[in-house]
């Protein structure tokens, strides 16, 4: 049976549907959806639960419930005779007794079959009321109708009239919305690209119900349903919008965030989306908002359906080749000479490390844009150290200013206050809550004055300090007090008719006041898009002042944050289950267009052990972005602190990500350039078999690479799914022929086990301890040969930090291909810094019998080797110029 969808969210609803897995990886990085939200999600019911109009939020709404034609009651008759797995929710996140469900209209039936145990009690019956269709005429991109109801819902000022627009956006692509006509509402403050025309053909077909409306959209290859919002009434009040669906399958991915498996659990679980500042674990909304989810449709097909959205501009950010190298962090690093020591430490350990961070500890109080004199005086000259070593370095800044400094004592609140760029309260004033500094303000980034004033904060600051890149934290945003240090008015912005599942119970919990003001609205309806208002402030700022490619990293995240930052997950706990949740949460960051994200390598808080720590340091050598961070007070987590065979390991899994660096930078330039994905969940490549959709302990690095880490302690073997194809060690190039079917390896504690998927090559280089000692070294081609002796990559390369080297030409580019005994290279596009390039290694995995001769450019080459028993053929010694095609051939 399908499972049922129940969304309910705001004001004004946008809703796209995608078809296809290409598709959507084309359509998850939106310059859009900026709207706070919050999701339930049940088994056979998924409510999606959103914030509001912008309307007067100074008094509680005068309407009353009273006159409500549901408050009658239902007696339980035939319109209750509803199948437990298709109920609708009707107590809305209240507990509820049968006097009180019946009060609206609603059907009491107490669940008897221990299957059915978990459904709703109260639901909503099958004739409830709803929005009737009027006026559907055609336009030129599709449809448009009125929506009328007569008879009231129990949510107080119920819209009576809606506008329906149907778009046929693209062959892929279906686009509807539905509006108040006769009042102005929030809106996602991002501009809808135009639709001027009906998309000429289309992968799917869209019929109507009118009474009472309805949409049901199915894939017109093979008629299945996609969505059928027939199941349930729409709602569509002040605060409460609620339209359901039905579900192509079980098999869904997305909402976040949350700490989740990549297949969610549909057994009555609720889901809440409202960024909130607190350490991840189950059945809590987290730090980021995304209102995305994408099903398989059992035969491999995929669609994805996104929410409350503009539409797309812009693909995620390239970020600079250096931060790709490892990071390193804690809290604790209490002066200049203890961090100066760590990255002394990591040297004479010989481990590889790019960045050096620093957390609030360097702050004089912890006040943004000050450092300590006593501690950090000579900060400045420290982080001219690390350049010289060809080190980067990172600082945090925290969006809460301090306000209690006293006037003419603390220049960013004190001009700040001047310009007016603080969030201000319903007198005008700034809202004050309680962050690490004591009492602070919270600047509001939707208002241009205050990006002006965040940008000249930067640039004065960086003046003094010549760091790298900036880590923006606490930007949910987060405060020790709920609402303010004075309390928030009683009103039905801080108090809505309706409350969805946040943790605390309130939305002000851990945040400020609800009725909050800024530029473009109340925090009710921005709450969410704090932290990608103020990545967007930072990530321009930082181009101004630094020239270069923004490096920043944010914990609050919402769709299109990817274009602008990246992201890391947060307070993870020391221990072997959060390790696994990363997994899933670094898919799904993939998915919703934020392909820079990593977590806590060893974790956040908690004493992380040895053997933790060395299989966490495997696993982060294949996040996108890894940082080794660690709390304050907890045992140090430094790879240098451990044993000598853990150091062994880390330091083999850091190399590892080094020699991999080339092929992980090319995978972010097709994020950049196309959309594409850096980690793929197993279905993405394999979404024949059903077998991988569930999959969510191992992952792929684009196409070639499928990871396998341990995640249990004391276990020096792991099971992992080998999809049907060839696989090679990456270590040693043995092939796995597999036919699909899971398979035990070897993984002893120095090793992750790592194969390259048959049919394609992978760009590496000889690794250092830096990236930028790295980038100079020659390159290496492992050529995984398919079963039918094929295989494909591709090299891009450019400077590593200048901005829109793709955009302006200012890159190289090569495209590998083996076939026929045969590698070739093909340039695609060429600049300057290609002529420093040489190849010197070439490995071909799965080359079937030993070869007798190997020519270079046509000229007999006589430096190879080849392995009988993993049949890998190996040419060393090569002096290729990469600027320059060549063709390498054996026989």
């Amino acid at each position: 049976m399908p499972t049922i969808t129940a969304l309910k969210f705001g004001a004004v609803f946008f809703l796209f549907i995608l078809f296809g897995l290409l598709t959507y990886h084309n359509y998850s990085q939106l310059e859009s959806l900026k709207i706070p939200q919050t999701i339930y999600l049940g088994k056979i019911e998924l409510d999606f639960l959103w914030q509001s109009p912008d309307y007067k939020n100074d008094t509680k709404s005068a309407e009353k419930q009273k006159n409500s034609p549901f408050n009658k009651g239902n007696h339980n008759g035939s319109h209750c005779d509803i199948d437990p797995n298709s109920r609708l929710d009707c107590a809305f996140n209240k507990l509820m007794n049968v006097k009180e469900c019946q009060a609206r209209g609603c059907c009491w039936i107490q669940v008897v079959s221990a299957a059915n145990k978990t459904a709703p009690l109260c639901f909503l019956p099958s004739n409830y009321p709803s929005y009737n269709m009027e006026n559907i005429s055609p336009t030129k991109s599709g449809y448009t109708a009125t929506l009328s109801r007569k008879e009231r819902t129990l949510f107080p000022n119920d819209i009576r009239t809606l506008q329906l627009n149907i778009m046929y956006e693209t062959s892929e692509i279906l686009h509807f919305t539905l509006k108040d006509p006769e009042n102005k509402r929030y809106e996602v403050p991002i501009d809808v690209p135009v639709v001027t025309e009906k998309a000429s053909t289309q992968l799917y077909t869209v019929n109507f119900t009118s009474r009472p409306f309805g949409i049901i959209v199915q894939r017109k290859s093979n008629g299945l349903v996609l969505l059928n919002t027939t199941v349930g009434p729409l709602f569509y009040a002040d605060q409460f919008l609620q339209i359901s669906t039905s579900l192509a399958s079980q098999y869904i991915s997305g909402l976040g965030e949350h700490m989740t498996n990549l297949i969610l659990n549909v057994n009555w679980t609720r889901l809440t989306l409202w960024n909130r500042d607190q350490a991840p674990h189950k059945k809590s909304n987290l730090y980021g908002s995304h209102p995305f989810y994408l099903v398989m449709e059992g035969d491999g097909s995929a669609h994805g359906v996104f929410l409350l959205n503009s539409n797309a501009q812009g693909y995620p950010i390239m970020p600079p080749y250096w931060s790709l190298g490892f990071h390193l962090c804690r809290f604790g690093y209490k002066t200049t000479n203890v961090t100066r020591q760590v990255v002394e430490n990591m040297t004479r350990a010989n481990m590889p490390q790019d960045v050096q961070w620093n957390d609030i500890d360097y702050m004089d109080k912890k006040k943004d844009f000050t450092y300590n004199l006593q501690f950090f005086g000579d900060y400045p000259q420290m982080v001219d150290e690390f350049h010289k070593k060809g080190l980067k370095y990172v600082m945090i800044v925290d969006p809460g200013i301090s306000s209690s400094q006293g006037a003419g004592n603390y220049k960013p609140y004190d001009e700040g206050l001047k310009r007016g760029v603080f969030i201000t309260n319903e007198t005008g004033e700034p809202i004050i809550g309680k962050v690490w500094p004591g009492p602070t303000a919270f600047p509001d980034f939707t208002n241009p004055q205050t990006q002006a004033w965040w940008y000249e904060n930067i640039k004065e600051f960086h003046d003094q300090v010549p760091f790298d890149g900036i880590w923006i934290d606490m930007n949910e945003p987060s405060s020790f007090v709920n609402g303010s240090i004075n309390g928030c008015p009683d009103n039905n912005l801080e108090n809505p008719p309706y409350v969805p599942d946040v943790t605390g119970g309130y939305l002000r919990s851990h945040t400020i006041c609800m009725t909050g003001k800024l530029y473009l609205s109340s925090h009710y309806n921005l709450h969410s898009l704090y932290g990608l208002t103020e990545a967007i402030a930072t990530h321009s700022a930082l181009i101004k002042v630094i020239g270069k490619r923004p490096f920043v990293i944010s914990r609050s995240t919402f769709p299109s944050h990817g274009h602008y930052a990246g992201h890391w997950t947060g307070d993870i706990s020391s221990n072997w289950n959060d390790m696994y949740y990363t997994i899933p949460a670094i898919m799904l960051f993939n998915m919703y267009g934020i392909p820079l994200v990593g977590a806590d390598v060893c974790g956040f808080g908690g004493a992380a052990s040895e053997e933790l720590c060395v299989r966490w340091t495997q696993l982060g050598s294949f996040y996108p972005f890894m940082r080794n961070h660690n709390a304050w007070k907890q045992l140090p987590q430094e790879p240098y602190v451990f044993s000598e065979s853990a150091q062994s390991a880390m330091r083999k899994a850091l190399f590892t990500r080094y020699t991999l660096l080339p092929f992980l930078y090319t995978l972010f330039h097709k994020a950049h350039s196309a959309g594409e994905m850096v980690v793929h969940p197993l279905s993405f490549e394999f979404s024949q078999d059903p077998n991988t959709w569930s999959i969510d302990h191992q992952f792929m690095l684009g196409e070639a690479l499928l990871i396998t880490p341990v995640l249990e302690p004391k276990t020096v073997e792991v099971s992992g799914y080998f999809p049907s194809s060839t696989w090679y060690n990456l270590y040693n190039g043995s092939a796995i022929h597999s036919k699909g079917q899971y398979i035990v390896l070897q993984a002893p504690l120095d090793t992750i086990n790592v194969h390259v998927r048959g049919g394609f090559i992978l760009p590496i280089q000889e690794p250092s301890t830096t990236t930028a000692a790295s980038r100079g070294n020659p390159f290496n081609l492992i050529v995984a040969l398919s079963n039918q002796g094929g295989a494909r990559g591709n090299l891009f390369w450019d400077d590593g930090d200048s901005l829109l080297t793709y955009e302006t030409g200012d890159y190289t580019e090569i495209i590998f291909r083996a076939k026929n005994n045969m590698l070739l290279s093909e340039i695609v596009h060429l600049n300057s810094q290609a002529d420093d390039l040489h190849l010197r290694r070439v490995t071909v995995f799965g080359v079937p019998s030993p070869p007798q001769n190997v020519s270079v450019n046509g000229l007999w080459f006589s430096d190879f080797s080849y392995k009988l028993d993993t049949k890998v053929l190996t040419l060393q010694n090569l002096s290729i110029f990469m600027s320059e095609e060549f063709t390498i051939a054996w026989f």
